[in-house]
Protein backbone atom coordinates (compact mmCIF):
# COMPACT_ATOMS: atom_id res chain seq x y z
CA UNK A 1 0.00 0.00 0.00
CA UNK A 2 1.56 3.58 -1.32
CA UNK A 3 1.14 6.67 0.05
CA UNK A 4 0.90 10.26 -1.08
CA UNK A 5 2.04 13.09 0.88
CA UNK A 6 1.16 16.97 -0.17
CA UNK A 7 3.37 19.65 0.57
CA UNK A 8 2.28 21.23 3.82
CA UNK A 9 1.01 24.55 3.04
CA UNK A 10 0.36 27.37 5.96
CA UNK A 11 -2.88 28.82 6.90
CA UNK A 12 -1.58 32.18 5.72
CA UNK A 13 -0.61 31.15 2.60
CA UNK A 14 -4.13 29.67 2.04
CA UNK A 15 -5.53 32.59 3.10
CA UNK A 16 -2.80 34.85 0.65
CA UNK A 17 -4.01 32.74 -2.16
CA UNK A 18 -7.60 32.95 -1.67
CA UNK A 19 -7.69 36.72 -1.15
CA UNK A 20 -5.44 37.38 -4.98
CA UNK A 21 -8.27 34.94 -6.63
CA UNK A 22 -10.88 36.48 -5.08
CA UNK A 23 -10.42 39.60 -2.79
CA UNK A 24 -13.78 40.06 -1.37
CA UNK A 25 -14.17 36.51 -0.05
CA UNK A 26 -11.99 37.74 3.25
CA UNK A 27 -14.96 39.31 4.23
CA UNK A 28 -17.43 36.37 4.02
CA UNK A 29 -15.44 34.48 6.77
CA UNK A 30 -16.67 37.22 8.75
CA UNK A 31 -20.29 35.89 9.57
CA UNK A 32 -21.83 36.11 6.36
CA UNK A 33 -25.15 38.11 6.99
CA UNK A 34 -23.77 40.42 9.57
CA UNK A 35 -21.23 41.19 6.85
CA UNK A 36 -23.87 41.75 4.40
CA UNK A 37 -26.27 43.91 6.75
CA UNK A 38 -23.10 46.23 7.34
CA UNK A 39 -22.43 46.22 3.83
CA UNK A 40 -26.02 48.07 2.79
CA UNK A 41 -26.30 50.33 5.78
CA UNK A 42 -23.09 51.72 4.80
CA UNK A 43 -24.26 51.59 1.19
CA UNK A 44 -28.21 52.75 2.67
CA UNK A 45 -26.28 55.91 4.65
CA UNK A 46 -24.77 57.16 0.93
CA UNK A 47 -28.35 58.01 -0.56
CA UNK A 48 -28.56 61.84 -1.57
CA UNK A 49 -24.87 62.20 -2.23
CA UNK A 50 -24.21 63.37 -5.53
CA UNK A 51 -22.21 61.84 -8.19
CA UNK A 52 -19.58 63.34 -9.58
CA UNK A 53 -17.55 61.73 -12.20
CA UNK A 54 -14.14 60.15 -11.08
CA UNK A 55 -15.62 61.06 -7.59
CA UNK A 56 -14.02 58.60 -4.46
CA UNK A 57 -15.00 60.49 -1.62
CA UNK A 58 -18.76 61.03 -0.24
CA UNK A 59 -17.80 64.69 0.42
CA UNK A 60 -16.63 65.61 -3.17
CA UNK A 61 -18.93 63.24 -4.92
CA UNK A 62 -19.01 59.56 -5.74
CA UNK A 63 -19.70 58.35 -9.60
CA UNK A 64 -21.03 54.39 -9.47
CA UNK A 65 -17.75 52.56 -9.07
CA UNK A 66 -16.75 54.83 -6.63
CA UNK A 67 -19.56 54.24 -4.49
CA UNK A 68 -19.14 51.19 -4.41
CA UNK A 69 -15.23 50.82 -4.07
CA UNK A 70 -16.01 53.11 -0.99
CA UNK A 71 -18.69 51.19 0.40
CA UNK A 72 -16.73 47.99 1.00
CA UNK A 73 -13.77 49.34 2.21
CA UNK A 74 -15.58 51.41 4.87
CA UNK A 75 -17.84 47.93 5.45
CA UNK A 76 -15.87 45.29 4.76
CA UNK A 77 -12.33 46.48 4.61
CA UNK A 78 -12.00 45.14 0.92
CA UNK A 79 -10.28 46.75 -1.62
CA UNK A 80 -11.96 46.65 -4.68
CA UNK A 81 -10.70 47.49 -8.73
CA UNK A 82 -11.28 50.74 -9.46
CA UNK A 83 -13.76 50.53 -11.93
CA UNK A 84 -16.86 48.94 -12.96
CA UNK A 85 -15.37 46.96 -15.62
CA UNK A 86 -12.68 45.40 -13.02
CA UNK A 87 -15.34 45.12 -10.39
CA UNK A 88 -16.91 42.77 -13.28
CA UNK A 89 -14.33 40.11 -12.75
CA UNK A 90 -14.07 40.12 -8.82
CA UNK A 91 -16.17 37.38 -7.69
CA UNK A 92 -18.29 34.83 -9.41
CA UNK A 93 -20.66 35.16 -11.90
CA UNK A 94 -24.76 34.39 -10.83
CA UNK A 95 -27.90 33.98 -12.36
CA UNK A 96 -30.24 36.96 -12.37
CA UNK A 97 -32.56 34.36 -10.57
CA UNK A 98 -30.13 33.72 -8.03
CA UNK A 99 -29.27 37.95 -6.81
CA UNK A 100 -29.08 37.96 -2.93
CA UNK A 101 -29.10 41.23 -1.43
CA UNK A 102 -24.92 42.36 -1.30
CA UNK A 103 -24.48 40.93 -4.93
CA UNK A 104 -22.66 43.54 -7.56
CA UNK A 105 -25.08 44.35 -10.35
CA UNK A 106 -23.87 45.18 -13.72
CA UNK A 107 -25.38 47.07 -16.97
CA UNK A 108 -24.13 48.66 -20.71
CA UNK A 109 -25.49 52.57 -19.61
CA UNK A 110 -22.33 53.93 -21.59
CA UNK A 111 -22.36 51.77 -25.17
CA UNK A 112 -20.23 48.60 -23.60
CA UNK A 113 -20.56 45.88 -21.08
CA UNK A 114 -20.02 46.61 -17.41
CA UNK A 115 -19.95 50.80 -17.58
CA UNK A 116 -22.30 50.99 -14.47
CA UNK A 117 -22.60 48.56 -10.98
CA UNK A 118 -25.02 48.93 -8.20
CA UNK A 119 -25.40 46.66 -4.90
CA UNK A 120 -28.42 44.77 -5.27
CA UNK A 121 -31.10 44.96 -2.20
CA UNK A 122 -33.40 42.17 -2.36
CA UNK A 123 -36.80 42.27 -4.40
CA UNK A 124 -35.50 43.41 -7.48
CA UNK A 125 -34.26 46.97 -6.21
CA UNK A 126 -30.77 48.15 -6.25
CA UNK A 127 -28.73 50.70 -4.50
CA UNK A 128 -25.97 52.91 -7.16
CA UNK A 129 -24.59 56.24 -7.82
CA UNK A 130 -26.33 57.29 -11.15
CA UNK A 131 -25.07 60.20 -13.05
CA UNK A 132 -24.10 63.61 -13.28
CA UNK A 133 -26.90 66.25 -11.41
CA UNK A 134 -28.49 62.99 -9.51
CA UNK A 135 -27.56 61.55 -6.32
CA UNK A 136 -27.29 58.07 -5.01
CA UNK A 137 -30.67 56.33 -4.99
CA UNK A 138 -32.51 53.08 -4.76
CA UNK A 139 -33.45 52.01 -8.35
CA UNK A 140 -35.46 48.89 -9.52
CA UNK A 141 -34.15 46.42 -12.03
CA UNK A 142 -37.43 45.78 -13.25
CA UNK A 143 -38.00 49.13 -14.90
CA UNK A 144 -37.55 49.30 -18.75
CA UNK A 145 -34.31 51.40 -18.87
CA UNK A 146 -32.40 48.95 -16.13
CA UNK A 147 -34.00 45.37 -17.34
CA UNK A 148 -32.78 46.61 -20.82
CA UNK A 149 -29.33 47.33 -20.06
CA UNK A 150 -28.29 44.38 -17.13
CA UNK A 151 -25.47 42.64 -17.72
CA UNK A 152 -24.85 40.49 -15.07
CA UNK A 153 -23.66 39.96 -11.34
CA UNK A 154 -20.81 38.54 -9.42
CA UNK A 155 -21.31 37.08 -6.20
CA UNK A 156 -19.40 37.94 -3.01
CA UNK A 157 -18.61 34.80 -1.40
CA UNK A 158 -20.16 34.04 1.75
CA UNK A 159 -18.39 31.38 3.48
CA UNK A 160 -20.43 27.90 2.87
CA UNK A 161 -22.87 29.74 0.68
Amino acid sequence: MSSAYAAPVSADEAALAAEQADPIARFAQSSGEEAVGDLLLQAMSLLGVAYRFGGNSPTSGLDCSGFIKYVFEKSLKVNLPRTSAEMAKVGRAIDRGDLVPGDLVFFDTRGFRNSHVGIYLGGNKFIHSPRTGKTIEVANMGQSYWAGRYNGARRVQRGAN
